[in-house]
């Protein structure tokens, strides 16, 4: 799951993004509006956004408003030290879902995070299941079915999970190793050449212990495809 964080004060942004990544979030950080505005008017896969009220070039708020003047329904999460009723209401009326005064604990952060998914169920269903193989979002895990119907548990390190992820939302269509960049590491992240290969490999020597490793296929000169029907039951 992709969030958009946009804090201005260094050392808070930082803290929450280290709290989100550890439960399994990629997370985007900027520190004003403006370029938050060209995150979003540029990257569709956002599925959550943490916006601070006051921000340098354009507020909080602002986003809220032109988000939902585009009829964006991206889930908005406000974070702001203004705690006066009134304040509230601004924030809400402008199309945020939900409003978190500061100082806040992370707890909190998260279960108001765990809160708005709930709500919008379309975000992510609690399993994505395709051919033999079924991934729990719940439990972060991944099952394999034998012809038997044996359960066996594929463990998975986070990105190998978010890889896997991707390829379930996409069978049998052909993705480049730039798509699959885009989608499962941060926009200013290191770029390593063959960071999408190597994680591929990784993901089908784990695949291979349910006989599913044929699954990724790669397609010379373009990127990969996952072959559902190498997985079927």
């Amino acid at each position: 799951m992709r969030v958009l964080l946009v804090e201005d004060e260094p050392d808070l942004g930082r803290a929450i993004k280290r709290t989100l990544n550890r439960e399994k979030y990629i997370v985007d950080l900027v520190l004003d509006g403006v370029e938050a505005w060209h995150y979003l008017d540029n990257w569709t896969q956002y599925t959550l956004a943490i916006f601070d009220w006051l921000l340098p070039g354009m507020s909080g708020i602002e986003l809220c408003q032109r988000l939902r003047q585009q009829h964006n329904s991206l889930p908005v999460l406000i974070l702001t030290a203004k705690d006066r009723m009134e304040d509230k209401v601004t924030g809400l009326d402008a199309g945020a879902d939900d409003y978190l005064v500061k100082p806040f604990g992370m707890a909190e952060l998260l279960a108001r995070l765990r809160a708005l998914q709930r709500r919008v169920p379309q975000i992510q269903p609690q399993q994505l299941q395709v051919g033999n193989l079924t991934l729990d979002y719940q439990t972060h895990t991944v099952c394999a079915q034998d012809s038997l119907g044996t359960q066996q548990v594929i463990v998975l390190t986070a990105k190998e999970f978010q890889l896997l992820e991707y390829f379930l939302q996409h069978p049998n269509q052909i993705v480049t190793s730039d798509q699959i960049r885009n989608q499962l590491w941060e926009v200013n992240a290191e770029s390593v050449s063959n960071v999408v290969a190597a994680q591929i490999r990784l993901l089908r020597r784990k695949l291979a212990q349910s006989g599913s490793d044929r699954s990724i296929e790669t397609v010379h000169g373009i990127g990969y495809r996952f072959n559902s029907t190498h997985v079927s039951q």
